[in-house]
């Protein structure tokens, strides 16, 4: 595809190997104009867990910060490793995995100029979550903003594999796109406000390039979908928390907006247990 022309947005099946190859591919391609766009927000050491804002320092969805100290947790899809460096100057021990190389050379971007010890304190892994390179039960806690799931044609198996390496009873906290914002146009705007597809429509989004090749894939679970994948995952679902658009956040990201945060969610947090 010429790097002038703009891929075809479809909906297709999209298998695991493609979605994977496309989510390498699209990230390591993006990742400078994503960490230029929406660096500021993030920050360089700070666990936001949405375009919404909800950050872990107020909600404490994974323990209070004061629990987190020694803890050995692993970040999943953990991008510039932005919450992973907030956990470490909590005393925990985390480790960021991202598919992405040139997101993880943000990381190291970042980390280099961090002002403490502990804020760049993060073991940094290039690794397809689908596969994670680690022992059975050798993390406390993971996490995962928005990384992995929703790019993945088979969560479970994801699931899967971070009930693996946590420790029993250890919790995993993801958040992701909110099913029902799949049947609305992703748009921040009035336009972005009236129903245009079936909320029960699976296939995935998909951009391909001229040959048919896809360069992004997204893939859509109904609420229940992601409710029935924690269990056969081997988790117990604890909580689901929707965030509300808090008043002082002004900012568009996407089809993400105050427009639409006050009126439908945008964003579902699942607080999972190991069984």
């Amino acid at each position: 595809m010429n790097q002038d022309q703009e891929p075809e947005a479809t909906r297709r099946g999209a298998s695991d190997t493609e979605s994977s190859r496309a989510s390498r591919g699209w990230w390591d391609r993006n990742a400078d104009e994503y960490q230029s766009e929406h660096g500021a927000f993030l920050g360089d050491d700070r666990f936001v867990w949405g375009p919404e804002g909800l950050d872990e320092a107020d909600a404490a969805l994974l323990g209070p910060a004061a629990e987190l100290k020694g803890r050995r947790i692993l970040e999943i899809g953990a991008g510039a490793a932005q919450c992973s460096r907030w956990l470490a100057a909590q005393g925990a021990r985390p480790v960021a995995l991202d598919l992405s190389h040139r997101q993880l050379q943000h990381a190291l971007r970042i980390a280099d100029g961090a002002a403490s010890e502990a804020a760049g304190g993060t073991d940094l892994v290039e690794a397809d979550a689908g596969a994670l390179p680690f022992r059975d039960g050798s993390f406390d806690l993971a996490c995962s903003a928005y990384g992995a799931l929703p790019f993945v044609a088979d969560p479970v198996r994801v699931l899967r594999e971070v009930r693996r390496v946590l420790r029993p009873g250890g919790r995993f906290v993801f958040s992701v796109t909110h099913p029902i914002r799949w049947a609305f146009p992703d748009e921040p705007g009035p336009e972005g406000l009236s129903v245009a597809a079936s909320y029960f429509d699976r296939t995935p989004y998909v951009e391909q390039d001229g040959t048919g090749r896809a360069v992004y894939v997204e893939h859509h679970r109904t609420l229940g979908d992601r409710v029935r994948d924690v269990v056969a995952g081997g988790f117990r679902l604890v909580d689901l928390v929707e965030p509300e658009w808090p008043e002082w956040n002004a900012q568009e990201w996407g089809g993400w907006s105050p427009l639409r945060g006050h009126l439908i969610p945008g964003t579902a947090i699942f607080v999972c247990v190991a069984e």
